[in-house]
């Protein structure tokens, strides 16, 4: 009986280091994934494509005077019949926002590198100083978000990651019980890897190919 009643103790103890473990190592694979930096002051917040909420916090940022301007970025939203850009200028000219603070850009754009170049031209034409960067968006999202405007902006450039707090991203911490979650998770690892293999190491005609991909 003793001896029973051992096994069986022993058995629930494995069964919660188990389960201990295997909570750590999946939260470890979700928080990898997410980037972030103490607010700072900057010179221009860029609200990538995405939903409400990113802007709602950008626009929060800025009047929190942590930069000068707002740039909004990204192509058709399906979900409001109107280009990103000029939806997210919209919002923030009714927080109250001037205008002549908010910069956009509403070219077709279907990646987020696509997004990191349309601000390195609003900058090149804008005749703006710009010497650091916040780039605002969910939070599984941030470490590509880093990578990519890295190697678009160069290292000259200092970026501040501001992800939206989960509370309000639509996302969760324990990605594994949520389905949006883990999609968003399975897939920012697919095109971390995507993005590696086709700006970092792809040339030639394998670099067309993974183009025609438009991985975003």
């Amino acid at each position: 009986m003793k001896k029973r009643a051992a096994l069986s103790a022993g058995l629930a103890l494995l069964g919660l280091l188990a389960a201990i473990f295997h909570e750590t190592a999946l939260t470890a694979v979700g928080s990898y994934l997410v980037t972030a930096d103490r607010p700072q002051a900057v010179d221009v917040i860029h609200v990538l494509s995405g939903p409400d909420q990113n802007t709602a916090y950008a626009i929060q940022l800025y009047r929190q005077g942590y930069a000068d301007y707002l740039f909004f970025s990204g192509g058709w939203c399906e979900g409001h019949q109107v280009f990103h850009g000029e939806w997210g200028r919209a919002n923030a000219l009714a927080a109250g926002v001037p205008a002549e603070r908010i910069g956009i850009d509403d070219s077709p754009m279907i990646s987020t590198y696509e997004e990191a170049e349309a601000l390195k031209r609003w900058i090149d034409g804008a005749g703006i100083p710009v010497q650091a960067v916040m780039v605002v968006s969910d939070p599984y999202h941030m470490r590509r978000a880093r990578w990519t405007f890295r190697q678009v902006l160069g290292e000259e450039v200092r970026l501040v990651m501001a992800p939206v707090a989960f509370e309000q991203s639509g996302y969760r911490r324990r990605w594994w019980t949520d389905r949006a979650s883990a999609v968003a998770v399975g897939k920012e690892y697919g095109k971390l890897v995507f993005y590696l293999v086709r700006y970092k190491y792809s040339r030639g005609w394998f670099r067309e190919w993974l183009a025609s991909l438009n991985k975003d």
